[in-house]
């Protein structure tokens, strides 16, 4: 028994960050028959989004089949939709957007180390910049680690996929097929994961790329996605559309769509399958020695399920997983068992929640705490124990949850002193062009950081043991959106925040820097900051004295900078001392509602640029588009930025311009811009100067002809404006 416990401790300890949500009874219906599929596929290529959600969607909820997504980068070299977050921070909101989607679809996610630099010509330029024999690693690692029957790619593994990063990921699919099976390939990776053979692999192949294929072209292998789901109250397809909207940053509102939808595949390697892409899989329980036990026995658990007393199948449930655990060791072993666990979790009602009365502690401080533990059924449920080594929880105790009487209570525990603070993984360190710095390997491929703080429940159901896993979270009533949560996360003590990301001394003359010194310590925190700056420069004040009597408090302290004398790029960090410990850290938050709040702990530090500058003009106006930091960025420089509004946005005020800006995506999300573009044009065409950042051609709001027939423009400018002289 203490083996079994330590295992299903161990399968409930890979549960996501977020907070386990209650499903309803049709989705446990769904969950059952999926008990009783053994069949995976991983689904390749270059970035979020790039993944056919249809596919992923149909092959989890109607065939049942495990399935994932590996993006090999997260997106960090696109634009944003909907803020001013680009590079790192855009990469992390899309990973996000990956991980909800995945949330709809029910596929899990997996990730390389390449980082997304940008638009690449050719798969050789995209190896040259990624480190093509580290990101081959990681896809061998992930393979080995899912073990999937089935690999399919987006893209194909040539020219035609239009995007070096695109055929990277189909050629690293092939090669990660090839290499996964040979004990002599990364070693290393072998002792921890064993070796894996997959069976075959497909391209999904695109209409972009192949306009005339269909179900009768000679070699293709259709599936049909559009089927009706009941248990879903929808098709695949609907459901593909909502998890792909999740896709916000990039502007990939889908809308659902009904009815039959043929997705095609063609074979790229390993035994060719003649009517379905898994072909000469054995997805039932007898792929196991000894599963022909199991599959009666789940069979049975899903022709009994009552949806109006789903607790009714937890006694079968428990058979079936006492089967299980008789196994040999297998991945699908510890699959079954975790979706075993959930759904006796699920048919029992079994709530489980723990909340902070703060969202931000830091390491060695306390932390008040509320529990909420509800069983919702008539089975015998008793809670046993309580554990988490984050809060220096271990517990024993017996409490009998009878139906549907909440056991609630709170309590202030200390954080462990050796907490690592929050943030991103991937982030923790300084990276290259093309590849993230992560020094465990054992992180390679999470799409995201474990909970800041875990907590482990010990139930007894009918006798036998059940582990749940639980976030400790912050939760809130928004009196307009209702009660929200988001992650508890670990920070320092005290953190300090710069006024800017760069600055810019464009001579000799000094400038103003201010440091936001906030506190997290609910203890009275004093010392001193300052600045540490490149050689040659200073400031006034050396330093500063500082006090924080409590959390939340906030004090600003500005210094007065003098540039060196040579032209240089360089770092500037603000450090806070308190005693003899260094502070020298900066919290930044990303706040969208479709993803969790995402904490950054980073080092507080901003560029100093020195250079000889020459500006000519003195006003710049700016138009808003998705949002970017070109105001500030100006204003930096030395210019007066007008941020126009719509209706300011005409002839004679555009005179009074040196140049003006759009912003990104303007074109793209500003409705009013084909009232006023003719009259940029205008001035352009009258020797202004007009910069337009970067559009898509989705959802432009420029009608060219009306424009070119008002104003007297050839279309094409009206299109593809272009800037004047220069300033």
């Amino acid at each position: 028994m203490r083996i079994a416990t330590a295992l299903l401790l161990l399968v409930t300890e890979l549960a996501e960050a977020q907070p386990r949500k209650q499903p309803d009874a049709a989705q446990i219906k769904l969950e059952l028959k999926k008990l009783n599929s053994l069949g995976s596929v991983l689904y390749v290529a270059a970035h979020p989004d790039d993944e056919n959600t249809r596919a992923i969607a149909f092959l989890v909820n109607d065939r049942f089949v495990t399935t994932a997504y590996l993006s090999l980068t997260r997106g960090d070299g696109g634009q944003n939709l909907i803020g001013p977050e680009i590079r790192d921070f855009l990469g992390l909101i899309r990973t996000q957007e990956l991980m909800s989607a995945r949330r709809i679809d029910g596929g899990q996610q997996f990730f390389t180390r390449a980082n997304d630099f940008g638009y690449s010509k050719t798969a050789k330029e995209t190896f040259g910049i990624w480190n093509k024999q580290e990101v081959l690693s990681d896809v061998v690692r992930v393979i080995r680690q899912f073990q999937p029957d089935v690999i399919l790619t987006r893209f194909p593994p040539d020219e035609r996929a239009g995007h070096g990063q695109h055929t990277a990921s189909a050629i690293l699919a092939q090669e990660g097929f090839d290499m996964s099976n040979q004990a002599d390939v990364f070693p290393d990776q072998v002792k921890e994961l064993g070796k894996w053979q997959v069976k075959r692999v497909l391209v999904n192949t695109g209409r972009w790329w192949n306009q005339t294929i269909n179900e009768k072209t000679p070699g293709i292998l259709t599936m049909n996605v559009g089927a009706y789901n009941p248990l879903l109250g929808k098709s695949s397809s609907e459901l593909a559309a909502e998890s792909r909207t999740q896709h916000k940053s990039q502007g990939f509102g889908s809308p659902g769509r009904r009815g039959d939808a043929m997705e095609f595949f063609e074979h790229l390697k390993g035994a060719k399958a003649e009517k379905d892409i898994l072909d000469g899989i054995n997805t039932s329980w007898t792929r196991l020695k000894g599963g022909e036990k199991v599959q009666p026995l789940v069979e049975k658990v899903i022709r009994d399920y009552n949806e109006e007393n789903p607790a009714a199948s937890v006694p079968l449930l428990l058979q079936i997983r006492k089967e299980i655990s008789l196994l040999g060791d297998s991945i699908w072993k510890n699959r079954k068992l975790a979706g075993v666990n959930s759904l006796i979790q699920s048919c029992l009602g079994l709530f489980a929640e723990v909340t902070s009365d703060i969202y931000w502690v830091a390491p060695g401080e306390k932390v008040s705490t509320g529990y909420e533990i509800l069983n919702r059924s008539n089975a015998d449920v008793t809670l046993t124990a309580i554990q988490s080594s984050d809060l220096g929880v271990d517990t024993s105790l017996t409490a009998v949850l009878r139906n549907n009487i909440p056991l609630a209570f709170k309590n202030t525990k200390t954080i462990n002193a050796d907490k690592n603070y929050a943030g991103p993984y991937w982030l923790k360190e300084p990276h290259d062009q093309g590849l993230f710095n992560v020094s465990d390997p054992h992180l390679i491929g999470k799409p995201e950081n474990d909970p800041s703080v875990n907590l482990h429940f010990t139930f007894l159901v009918n006798g036998e043991p059940l582990i749940i896993s639980c976030p400790l979270i912050y939760k809130w009533t928004d009196p307009v959106k209702g009660e929200l949560t988001r992650p508890f996360e670990v920070v320092p003590p005290v953190y300090v925040n710069l006024s800017d990301k760069v600055f810019i001394f464009p001579d000799k003359s000094p400038k103003e820097i201010t440091v936001l010194a906030n506190s997290v310590s609910e203890k009275l925190l004093a010392g001193s900051i300052r600045l540490s700056l490149p050689d040659g420069w200073k400031t006034e004040p050396v330093s500063a004295p500082f006090e924080l009597k409590k959390r939340g408090e906030e004090i600003a302290v500005t210094f007065r900078v003098f540039p060196g004398k040579e032209e240089v790029s360089a770092s500037l960090r603000a450090i806070a001392m308190v005693g003899e410990r260094i502070y020298d850290q900066s919290i930044q938050l990303i706040n969208y509602d479709h993803i969790p709040t995402q904490t950054i702990v980073s080092k507080a530090e901003a560029r100093v640029v020195r250079l000889d500058l020459r500006k000519e003009g003195s006003v710049v106006g700016y138009i808003k588009g998705a949002g970017d930091e070109i105001p500030a960025a100006l204003r930096n420089i030395g210019y007066e930025v007008w941020e126009m509004k719509d209706e300011e946005i005409t002839p004679e005020n555009l005179k009074k311009l040196d140049a003006v800006v759009l912003g990104i995506r303007a074109l793209n999300t500003n409705e009013r811009v084909r009232h006023f573009m003719g009259d940029l044009l205008v001035y352009v065409k009258n020797g202004g100067t007009l910069i337009v950042q970067y559009n898509n051609n989705f959802g432009l709001e420029i009608d060219a002809d009306k424009i070119a027939l008002r104003y007297g423009i050839h279309a094409l400018e009206a299109l593809c404006p272009v800037t004047g002289p220069g300033f």
